[in-house]
């Protein structure tokens, strides 16, 4: 049987989720993430496409872009900021493009799954 657990998520505060928020990074070239987060330093975006703030053409894979990831998160945590949630809660979120709808829980669980 699966095994979830509650987490203590980082938000933005409502005042700023609109600058933080951006489309998921698997529906948008690095070209298109780029200019969808031009002039704006909080976006998402620099956090799951690090590429965008790197010199073009560099390997997507490669540590130099973890590496970027990591530290665009970690700015963004500090700068933005985002605040941890005081009770370790279950997330739902609702995603929707054209006609396409998903919604989704968001929580811990183990790898032992997966095996």
């Amino acid at each position: 049987m699966a095994v979830i657990r509650p987490f203590s998520g980082l938000r933005p505060e409502a005042n700023r989720a609109s600058e933080v928020a951006s489309v998921p990074y698997d529906v948008v070239s690095t070209d298109e993430a780029r200019a969808l987060a031009a002039n704006n330093p909080f976006s998402f975006l620099h956090v799951s496409r690090p590429e965008i703030d790197m010199p073009e053409g560099i390997d997507t894979h490669s540590d130099p872009v973890y590496r970027r990831a990591l530290e665009n998160f970690e700015k963004l945590i500090k700068d933005c900021p985002l605040v941890s949630e005081k009770i370790p809660s279950l997330y739902l979120y609702r995603l929707i493009m054209g006609e396409h709808e998903q919604i989704g829980v968001v929580a811990c669980c183990s790898v032992d799954e997966y095996d």
